[in-house]
């Protein structure tokens, strides 16, 4: 079994985009958003995925994913996912021995920004990049499975507060 460590914060500035790596289009739904389990689909670019993910266990959840054909996504991205589909750019910024993956949302959640950092161990220390905000880690309405269901977009300001 496969588990994902990820911690997110809120991004408070862009100065990821002077030092970034790699940047990649997303889009992606969901077939299912269980407390148990999510079910998502989604096509980086030219590549598409079926991922399956368990339940939270603070910063860690098991995690399977899945090489799928890009038009068979693309049906069911169309058909079967929860919309609005989300719709981001991520951003790869290395910074002293991690890599931060930076999402700049688009469509229904446009003004949204996150950064996240994959972890091989609960306990591994890492440094923060300066555009680093509010932690935001185990917050449910910043996952992309929220976001699909109640985007940025419909957010009171009360719940764009960062608490």
């Amino acid at each position: 079994m496969a588990t994902e460590i990820e911690h997110k914060y809120i991004v408070s500035d862009e100065s990821y985009l002077q030092g970034y790596s790699r940047k990649t289009y997303f889009r992606q739904g969901y077939l299912t958003t269980q407390p148990t389990c999510v079910v998502r689909v989604r096509i980086a670019d030219n590549t598409a995925y079926l991922t399956i993910k368990g339940k939270n266990n603070g910063a860690s959840r098991p995690e399977y994913e899945f090489e799928i054909d890009v038009d068979k996504a693309q049906a069911m991205l169309d058909n079967l996912c929860t919309t609005p589909i989300i719709e981001k750019t991520r951003y790869l910024y290395p910074y002293k021995g991690h890599t931060w993956e930076i999402d700049r949302f688009a469509g229904d959640n446009e003004g949204l920004v996150i950064a996240e950092i994959e972890l091989n161990d609960e306990n591994e220390s890492y440094e923060q990049p300066p555009f680093i905000g509010k932690n935001v880690t185990g917050i449910a309405r910043y996952y992309n499975s929220c976001l699909s269901e109640h985007p940025y977009s419909q957010w009171s300001d009360v719940e764009k507060e960062v608490k």
